[in-house]
């Protein structure tokens, strides 16, 4: 808190690029979306991907470290004013920066009452800010998870505020080794977000102990120390940020792996939905695309359903219902 909050003032003040990265370009409606938002809020930013999914419209989010609410006043306008966000954070001052500018925000995007809040508090306790089981449709994360000593606590916790379909689509730093007590007390390591990293091998493990699906990968990008002294205590050790998607996947869901048609319907990518860096659906074409049994499964039980047309087994076989949030 002491390091965000007091000796970290704007992004340019980071040692290394871990927060700072991003392994693709903005679509133009996220540059837009972006071009909106408060200075301040921009310049307190610390994320190290882009975390905006795809399909918003009307979407409850969930922002787990929420910092100067940079993503949030973004999703606010993706998911439209019938749409929520919340934001949480554990550093008051970064809290402030959010919660001060909300009447800006609203008042630019022409709503008439707010869709964002912004909450004092840890993404490994919940419960403690109030906020219930099943009660978001997604939830997003940039950069932050590796600040939490607990990670298992912080993926619980995601996963119980989750609808049934819903999503946790998160950027943060892994690392290619499992990091040694030195790096993992060592004060800019950690407030630059590479002493807290997980081994990227526990990052499956985990989500398969809390009831996730397995973790689709999205982009990966390495990171470039530029500091002698921080690259003497690190070693061998190699880091990346990158951006992971996962989804609370109900139990009879997984039937089998199948063919998918998608119809090109989700705004801004109508054209071509990129959905990880495995599957690559074009929209409008009529193109099929084979897909596993759990990419089968997140297809049809999470929001995209109704984005899709979902066979079970080959092309001749009966299109499988979904719902959307």
């Amino acid at each position: 808190q002491e390091y965000y909050g007091k000796e970290l003032q704007k992004s340019q003040d980071l040692k290394t690029n871990a927060c700072i990265s991003s392994a693709r370009p903005l679509p133009k409606m996220v540059r837009d979306a972006l071009e909106r938002v408060h200075e301040e809020v921009v310049a307190r930013y610390y994320g190290c991907g882009l975390v905006i999914p795809e399909c918003l419209s009307s979407c409850r989010i969930l922002d787990l470290g929420s910092g100067s609410g940079r993503d949030c006043y973004l999703l606010s306008q993706l998911v439209g004013e019938q749409g929520h966000i919340t934001g949480i954070d554990m550093t008051e001052g970064q809290v402030e920066v959010a919660k001060k500018h909300i009447a800006y925000h609203m008042d630019k995007f022409g709503y008439q009452k707010p869709n964002v809040e912004f909450l004092h508090g840890y993404m490994e306790k919940l419960g403690d800010a109030g906020l219930a089981d099943e009660s978001y449709d997604i939830v997003i994360s940039n950069c932050v998870i590796n600040l939490a000593p607990d990670k298992r606590a912080v993926l619980r916790e995601a996963f119980r505020v989750l609808k049934p379909g819903g999503e946790m689509y998160f950027s943060d730093v892994y690392a290619s080794q499992r990091l040694s007590e030195t790096i993992r007390k060592h004060r800019v390591l950690w407030g630059e977000c590479l002493a807290g990293a997980l081994y990227w091998r526990d990052l499956y493990s985990i989500a398969e102990e809390v009831g996730f699906s397995p973790p689709c990968l999205v982009t990966a990008s390495p990171i470039t120390i530029g500091n002698k002294e921080l690259e003497g205590i690190i070693g061998d050790c190699r880091f990346v940020s990158a951006t992971f998607r996962l989804f609370k996947v109900p139990g009879g869901s997984r039937a089998g792996p199948g063919q998918v048609i998608y119809n090109g319907g989700i705004m801004g990518h109508e054209r071509e939905l990129v959905f990880d860096a495995n599957f690559t659906f074009k929209g409008g074409e009529g193109e099929v695309v084979d897909v596993d049994a759990e990419m089968a499964a997140i297809l049809q039980s999470s929001r995209f359903a109704e984005e899709f047309l979902i066979q079970a087994g080959g092309a001749n076989a009966a299109a499988v219902p979904g719902c959307r949030c």
